[in-house]
C-alpha cells in the first residue's frame, strides 16, 4: 500500500502543468463557413492568397502524463495580417483580407499532432490604451478530458510585454502559451506549440 500511494505521488509530480486558459474574445466565428481546413492562407473557390508572412503551426496535444490525444478537436481562428477579424462585430477600421480563411476546425492524428498553414496575425486596438499583440486563439475538445480555450502568442513580440492578458499570467504559464519558432521552409516560417489537456474531474 505504501509503495502504491508513494508511486501516485510521483506521477503527480512528473504530471504535465495543462495549457493556461484564456478568455474567448468577442471574435468567435458566428456565421458557419464551407471551408474551414487546415490551410487558412487559400480559401476554396478564390483565386489570391491571404496576404502577410504565411506560417505553419504545428505541435502536440497530450495529456498531463505526456499521452498523446488522438482525435481531439481543435477550433482555431484568428485576426488576418492586418489585424481584422472575419466577424460582423469587428469595428477596426483596417481592411479585411478577403482571401484569408480566419476559421480552422481540424483534428490530431493518432500521434497528438496537428499541424495548419495561417498568416502571422496583425496586432489590433482592444482599447483607447491597449493594442493587442499577435495571436491565435484555440478551442480543443475531446470526450473525458476537460475542454480548453486558449490563446497563442508568438516569441519577441514588443507587446507582448504590455498585454493585459498574458501579463495576467506567471512567467511559467506565459512560456506555456508561447510557440517557438523551430525553422524556416523557403518563405514559410515554422513553429511549434503544444497543448496539454486535463483530464476530466468526476
Amino acid at each position: 500500500m505504501a509503495s502504491a500511494v508513494g508511486s501516485n505521488s510521483f506521477a503527480k509530480v512528473l504530471a504535465l502543468m495543462p495549457t493556461p486558459k484564456e478568455a474567448e474574445g468577442p471574435f468567435y466565428p458566428v456565421k458557419n463557413q464551407k471551408d474551414k481546413d487546415d490551410d487558412l492562407t487559400q480559401i476554396d473557390g478564390y483565386v489570391g492568397n491571404a496576404s502577410g508572412q504565411h506560417i505553419v503551426i504545428g505541435g502536440r496535444v497530450t495529456d498531463v502524463f505526456g499521452n498523446p490525444v488522438e482525435n481531439a478537436l481543435l477550433d482555431v481562428w484568428q485576426a488576418d495580417a492586418n489585424g481584422r477579424y472575419r466577424h460582423p462585430r469587428d469595428a477596426n477600421k483596417a481592411k479585411l483580407d478577403q482571401n484569408f480563411q480566419g476559421w480552422a476546425v481540424i483534428k490530431t492524428d493518432d500521434k497528438g499532432s496537428f499541424r495548419f498553414k495561417t498568416v502571422m496575425p496583425g496586432a489590433y486596438p482592444a482599447s483607447g490604451t491597449w493594442v493587442r499583440p499577435p495571436h491565435i486563439h484555440l478551442k480543443i475538445f475531446k470526450p473525458n478530458y476537460s475542454p480548453l480555450t486558449t490563446q497563442m502568442y508568438f516569441p519577441n513580440q514588443e507587446l507582448n510585454k504590455k498585454d493585459l492578458l498574458l501579463n495576467q499570467k506567471s512567467p511559467y504559464e506565459q512560456s506555456a502559451m508561447m510557440a517557438r519558432e523551430i525553422g524556416q521552409q523557403g518563405n514559410l516560417i515554422i513553429y511549434e506549440y503544444n497543448i496539454v489537456l486535463d483530464l476530466l474531474r468526476k
